[in-house]
């Protein structure tokens, strides 16, 4: 029986037939694509510099990123100049953050509290990375549980699952981040002994990770109904090979390349979704801070310090797009119908 399956799935199409040949071929595509290399450099560059956060805090800023200092003094050519400086703009009233300094302390200059925000930029990333990797792995999962399994069982299983996903597809996305952030963030989570606080990323990983199940799982779903309905699966059915095995080897293995295109695409989605979030005091809550909530801070110094808000800005950007040209790369280089020139 193994013997005459093996021989099923080694007559089977190219396209339909799991092998690592397509994985090496993608890694040659993508090894000779410049704008792949340069996109994962600036992704690399941008995720070590986010975890090295407390090691530019603790030993070239010397700040507290989450402290206010409003009354912080620090020495810039040669002077011992105040942080938050006496206004010029208008009447003279209230105080200015310090600018850019271009040095180790202050780099991007102060937000309103006296903090640095070249460390909380860091930090912020650290947050917003953190979350959309985590939240990107339980879309995934889910996704793939859910599309699989309606695709593959089909009947009840399939109806049961396409109903959940019609009701998550009719709500607008961010709609439904928000909704479920302003309850959740007022509320908390309550499972048992399992109490999540309004503080805690975990919050905003949930939410992310749920809103997009099903935008991923529907392909899936329809990837799964062609391949069931493949001459390789149908004939390993007519042998009498059991439903799991089919599953682990046949159907999971063609999945895996668009499970794999999605985790970039996915990120950089979700990236948006937390800032967004986050900008709107229903993402990171603080003391803990993110790009969303850095650009909060200084949506207020626009005009005197734009700098505050801009630099999480241009994170976010080339974030997203590195992310993006990767998807595109990997979407490219993992279709069998790509050729190599």
């Amino acid at each position: 029986m193994t013997d005459v399956t093996e021989t099923i799935r080694a007559e089977a199409p190219v396209a339909a037939r799991p092998s690592s040949g397509p994985w090496r071929r993608a890694w040659h595509i993508l090894k000779r694509d410049r704008a792949t290399l340069v996109a994962a450099a600036v992704l690399l560059l941008i995720v070590l510099a986010s975890l090295a956060a407390p090691l530019y805090a603790g030993y070239v800023a010397g700040t507290d990123p989450f402290r206010s200092n409003l009354s912080a003094r620090i020495m810039l050519d040669g002077k011992r100049v105040k942080v938050m400086q006496a206004s010029t703009e208008g009447l003279g009233l209230g105080v200015t953050p310090i600018g850019p300094t271009w040095g180790s302390q202050y780099l991007l200059g102060a937000d309103t509290q006296g903090r640095d925000v070249a460390a909380r930029l860091l930090y912020g990333g650290r947050n917003s990375l953190f979350i959309a990797a985590a939240a990107t792995a339980i879309c995934l999962c889910l996704a793939a549980l859910v599309g699989i399994s309606a695709g593959f069982f089909g009947g009840w299983v399939d109806n049961v699952l396409s109903r959940i996903l019609d009701i998550l597809w009719a709500f607008p996305v961010y709609l439904l981040a928000i909704s479920l952030s302003i309850v959740l963030i007022s509320n908390g989570i309550v499972i048992g002994p399992i109490e999540i606080g309004a503080d805690s990323l975990a919050l905003p990983i949930f939410i992310i990770g749920i809103i997009y199940v099903p935008y991923v799982a529907r392909p899936l779903r329809g990837r799964v109904l062609a391949l069931r309905e493949s001459e390789f699966v149908l004939a390993a059915r007519g042998l009498g090979i059991p439903s799991w095995r089919i599953l682990l080897h046949d159907i999971l293995p063609n999945v895996a390349t668009m499970l794999i295109v999605f985790v970039p695409l996915m990120m950089g989605l979700n990236i948006i979704t937390e800032s967004s979030l986050s900008f709107l005091s229903i993402g990171v809550q603080a003391p803990d801070a993110s790009w969303g909530t850095i650009i909060q801070d200084g949506q207020t110094l626009l005009y005197t310090r734009p700098l505050v808000a801009l630099a999480p800005g241009i994170a976010i950007v080339l974030t997203v797009l590195s992310l993006n040209v990767l998807g595109d790369s990997l979407r490219d280089a993992l279709d069998p119908r790509t050729k190599l020139a």
